[in-house]
């Protein structure tokens, strides 16, 4: 059975831009800070630590649904999409006090960290990211207006 990851990742006061909330760019971050946990963090306390070497973001997408304000968690929840052989993508559904605040998707591709060049997941890599492919991923929705 498909698990997503989920991780609660703390609004920084900097996070925040002129208006009160977070600034669309901070939004990245967020789901950088839950990624990492993930990826490097749990994966590595499965034995799985050679994402650590390398791995870059080749495509990403936000759907902004509601501003994210200073105070409460946000809520990651992450789970892929797709899983090929070079690369995954993961699908995040951001909440905040149980209201969806963003969706979002980012593909990954791990890399060589000798040469930077793309590489292929090995067996323990795919093994873990495997446990983790989902049906009900959330799709981001074109044209919903978004945070500044």
């Amino acid at each position: 059975m498909a698990q997503r990851y989920v991780a609660q990742i703390r609004v920084r006061w900097s996070d925040l831009d002129a208006f009160g909330h977070v600034n669309n760019a901070r939004t990245v971050t967020l789901l950088e800070e839950a990624r990492v946990d993930w990826l490097f963090t749990e994966a590595a306390e499965h034995g799985v630590d050679r994402l650590t070497e390398g791995v870059v973001v080749a495509h990403l997408e936000i759907d902004y649904k509601r501003a994210i304000g200073f105070g409460l968690p946000v809520t990651v929840s992450m789970g892929l999409s797709r899983l090929g052989t070079a690369s995954f993508t993961i699908d995040y559904l951001v909440t905040v006090g149980g209201d969806t605040v963003a969706t979002a998707s980012t593909v990954l591709v791990p890399v060589d960290p000798a040469t930077f060049r793309p590489r292929r997941l090995d067996d323990r890599e795919r093994a873990f990211l495997a446990r983790h492919v989902i049906t009900d991923a959330p799709q981001p929705d074109a044209g919903v207006a978004g945070s500044a």
